[in-house]
């Protein structure tokens, strides 16, 4: 049986409208769920939205509508941003489902057996936009005498009864967790940023509120509703059959391999969820990978400001498969990134055009012309053919060690090494040239750059599916031929005398609009 791999998304909060941070998060993991699969894992692929707070209640009440309508309407434009974005996930939860409700009551009743939750009163400031609770010490006073959070989320003053997680007891064994574990929050630098978050001392987490009802009821006591952040985490266990943890669905896919986050919502995965999870009897997940924000153009993207990206806009004018490209590829993944017109159109060009597209259309053109459009017989190989074709079948096993760590812009870094050395081979080999002078050559360059190609068609799938894939039809490759064991040097290779369809561009060139 092939081995499991689980990734997850978070979920996202459904008071507005997907944006180019939504299409960001699931595109990583809809390219690692593409890569695992291709490589004969057996991948479940979560994603959905997060139905529940104070924050979606209100924004019902401005729309004018019931929450339950409200979130309906909401969690469809992410389940249509989703299928627009040809995301492959295998199932898309919402917090909502009976099933979910189940799940998170379940928990509650292991946590309340275990210890770790106590009735109290909770008096502190609370930022509904964040859904997150915060200490004085995290605040910032403006001009106005306002409070806002480290996000910038405006508090209010809340006192209310409520239940409690003993977070404070947890200190010393999540530092022991993160220790034995060391892999499990990256970036690195985001692992020191959650260990001296946790090594400043943990407070006492309020679990649960009673100012509103638009939530999951604790068990026993509907005066209450869970905290938001519990209700939602829980949301990656149901997925996978929560709570009948004998299923063969769970004993197979949890632990989840990984919980693709934004760092704005790491201290939620890194350290409230593992610690609900250990405190409950249950595994903790085997990594969080915390990715940086874009900015457009050098500003903070905002709605008020007036800047949002829409990745629908951007597809419908650039294409999906260079849009994903562009995103994963313009900053090393977990950083920081600026969105601009130019960067997009220069990468397009430079990139997808002039390198991978152009190497692709003359050399299959040439076949076509040359060689009766069949894939040419070789003769004997020289040194330059046998390290062109060494690069190219070496790139499986480079990539994988990269895609392991979700350095997704090293993977194609690896990538276009080899796209440029074709490049480069084409032109030293000139066939044109051989066409007169050795025909025999020429037919021996042609089969290693078809070969070559078929390589990288193969292997750039999961980050360009569609144009990968007409690649491989112009290479007459069949649906069982695409898969990661047709690539590699243990690989068959492409077939002589295999006829060959009259070869199209895969990649237009753009001009940069005025003012981009």
């Amino acid at each position: 049986m092939s081995e499991p791999y689980y990734i997850t998304t978070p979920i996202y909060y459904v008071n507005d409208a997907p944006h180019i941070g939504h299409a960001y998060t699931t595109l990583a993991c809809d390219v690692l769920a593409r890569f695992k699969r291709l490589d004969g894992y057996d991948v479940k692929f979560l994603t959905g939205t997060d139905e529940h707070g104070q924050k979606v209640e209100k924004s019902a009440q401005t729309a004018g509508i019931d929450p339950q309508a409200f979130t309906d309407r909401v969690s469809q434009n992410f389940r249509d941003l989703a299928d627009f974005m040809n995301f492959s996930h295998d199932d898309f939860i919402r917090t909502t489902e009976e099933r979910h409700k189940v799940a998170c009551q379940d928990i509650w009743r292991r946590l309340i057996d275990a210890g770790d939750i106590y009735l109290s009163a909770y008096a502190g400031w609370y930022a509904v936009r964040d859904e997150a609770f915060y200490g004085e010490d995290e605040l910032t006073t403006g001009a106005d005498g306002k409070k806002t959070a480290p996000s910038g989320a405006e508090v209010e003053w809340v006192e209310e009864p409520s239940y409690f997680f003993k977070l404070s007891a947890w200190e010393d064994r999540l530092l022991k967790f993160y220790d034995d574990n060391p892999n499990f929050i990256l970036p690195k630098t985001r692992r020191n940023e959650v260990t001296s978050f946790v090594k400043g001392g943990l407070q006492d987490l309020s679990v649960s509120r009673t100012t509103f009802n638009w939530g999951v009821p604790v068990p026993g006591d509907d005066d209450h509703i869970m905290y938001v952040w519990l209700d939602a985490l829980t949301n990656y266990i149901t997925a996978v059959g929560y709570p009948e943890t004998e299923s063969v669905e769970y004993a197979r896919y949890w632990p989840a391999d990984l919980h693709m986050v934004g760092k704005d919502i790491l201290r939620f995965h890194a350290v409230y969820w593992p610690a609900f999870l250990m405190a409950a009897g249950l595994e903790a997940p085997k990594r969080v990978f915390a990715h940086g924000w874009w900015t457009n153009e050098g500003q903070k993207i905002s709605k008020s400001v007036g800047n949002i990206i829409d990745p629908i806009d951007l597809v419908n004018t650039y294409g999906l498969d260079q849009v994903r490209y562009f995103l994963l590829r313009e900053v090393p993944f977990g950083n920081d990134g600026d969105f601009s017109q130019r960067a997009m159109v220069n990468r397009m060009n430079g990139e997808l055009a002039n390198d991978y597209g152009n190497l692709a259309q003359r050399v299959l053109s040439m076949i076509n012309k040359n060689c009766e459009a069949r894939v040419p017989e070789p003769g004997a190989f020289t040194a330059d053919d046998e390290a062109l074709l060494g690069q190219a079948r070496g790139l499986l096993a480079d990539i994988r060690t990269k895609i392991d760590v979700q350095s997704f812009h090293e993977v194609l870094e690896a990538i276009w090494v080899v796209i440029r050395a074709a490049n480069g081979y084409v032109d030293a080999q000139a066939p044109w040239k051989l066409k007169k002078e050795d025909p025999p050559r020429m037919a021996t360059v042609l089969y290693v750059l078809g070969e070559t190609i078929r390589q990288l068609a193969v292997l750039t799938q999961p980050f360009m599916p569609q144009t990968s894939n007409v690649l491989l039809d112009q290479l007459s490759q069949g649906a069982d031929q695409r898969d990661f064991a047709a690539a590699g040097p243990d690989a068959q290779p492409l077939e002589s005398g295999l006829e060959l369809p009259k070869p199209e561009g895969a990649f237009p060139r753009f001009v940069e609009e005025e003012g981009g």
